[in-house]
């Protein structure tokens, strides 16, 4: 399997958004209730923001969307467009750990790879800017691809905005 990336670009939104719902769906169902799940995709999903700041990648094997992922330095940890309470002032990179966001992997592409490019790319780019540390909200299937790729929890949540409880992880990791 040869994977490439690139920038999102804004035509690109229609095809991230159904990746996203195949993932929450099919990737989230071993760990979550059919209302969980429900409530995840209130809570998740693009946040066109990251497009814009163009720090938003899209995974690619043969022209076919693999996954997809991005980064941010601002102060929002997760969610969509669509998601309550976002913040985008901006983060200090002396200070503040960037944000890994959205990050999504297309069922037929699971454990192939896409995560890791995902966050080796984010990882890298936010180093570029002066970020030492980054941060990012897990779902429980997301846990083990971070864990492995050196994150540490830092803080269980569960947000009920949804309707539903969703069980969430705030991990971090220090950038080389």
């Amino acid at each position: 399997m040869t994977l490439t990336h690139r920038l999102a670009a804004p035509d690109d939104i229609p095809a991230l958004t159904a990746l996203m719902d195949a993932a929450i769906g099919d990737l989230q169902a071993p760990f979550l209730t059919p209302d969980q799940i429900a409530a995840s995709r209130r809570l998740m999903g693009l946040d066109s923001q990251l497009i814009a700041d163009r720090t938003y990648f899209v995974v690619e094997e043969d022209g076919r969307i693999a996954g997809c992922g991005g980064w941010s330095r601002r102060a929002t940890l997760y969610g969509g467009d669509h998601s309550p309470g976002r913040d985008a002032h901006g983060l200090n990179p002396s200070t503040d750990a960037a944000r890994v966001r959205a990050m999504y992997t297309h069922p037929d592409f699971a454990r192939r790879g896409v995560g890791r490019l995902i966050l080796s790319l984010c990882e890298a780019a936010a180093t570029g800017e002066g970020f030492a540390r980054v941060e990012l909200a897990a779902t429980l299937a997301g846990q083990p691809l971070y864990e492995a790729c050196g994150y540490t929890v830092i803080e269980r949540l569960t947000d009920d905005r949804g309707g539903t409880p969703v069980p969430l992880l705030r991990m971090g990791k220090t950038l080389a």
